[in-house]
């Protein structure tokens, strides 16, 4: 019985450790569209370089949830292909991330996949970020990406979990409609 009391003190050790070490960036209460760490959330499409994808940013309330959503359609269409919505980690220079694992999602959606980008100070060029995916559902889900599972693209740099400077939530590379909603997002 000691054991299993023992077991259980351990556990809740563990349990309380892990969430000192998380992060929250944003639960999308401030009705002014801010996050948490008080830069805004803009929309951003493929129309910045000629494609012709569209899409929306609205802040709603699903379930009682607070949320961000975006939709629109992508198109592949004048080598376009996304539709995003950016935040900036850090209103100068950047975010030290480095003592968490990775990024944390309560997400919802029509089922389809989407990612999620990081940049560092270190990426120079609009294309190039370090990327993880994801899938949702139409049922709130949490998702756990570790930043050890992020790829880098058109970059041979490492990523420097010190240095984060922005992440954005995109629908990319296939035509589709999008419909993604998310209740909140944090380092863990």
């Amino acid at each position: 019985m000691n054991r299993v009391i023992a077991l259980g003190m351990v556990a809740a050790v563990l349990v309380n450790v892990r969430a000192a070490e998380s992060m929250l960036i944003d639960d999308f209460s401030d009705q002014g569209g801010l996050s948490r760490l008080e830069t805004p959330w803009r929309l951003v499409t493929d129309q910045v370089m000629g494609g012709v994808s569209t899409g929306r940013i609205s802040f709603n309330e699903i379930e009682g949830r607070r949320c961000l959503c975006m939709d629109g359609d992508v198109s592949l269409d004048n080598n376009g292909g996304f539709i995003q919505v950016a935040l900036d980690l850090a209103p100068e220079g950047a975010l030290d991330a480095g003592k968490y694992e990775g990024i944390r999602l309560v997400v919802r959606g029509n089922g389809a996949s989407y990612n999620l980008h990081v940049k560092t100070v270190d990426v120079r060029r609009p294309w190039q970020s370090y990327r993880g995916s994801f899938r949702t559902g139409p049922e709130w889900r949490e998702v756990l990406l570790p930043f050890s599972g992020f790829v880098p693209y058109r970059i041979d740099v490492p990523i420097d979990l010190r240095k984060l400077r922005r992440l954005a939530l995109v629908a990319i590379g296939n035509e589709f409609s999008a419909e993604l909603c998310v209740a909140e997002i944090g380092f863990y």
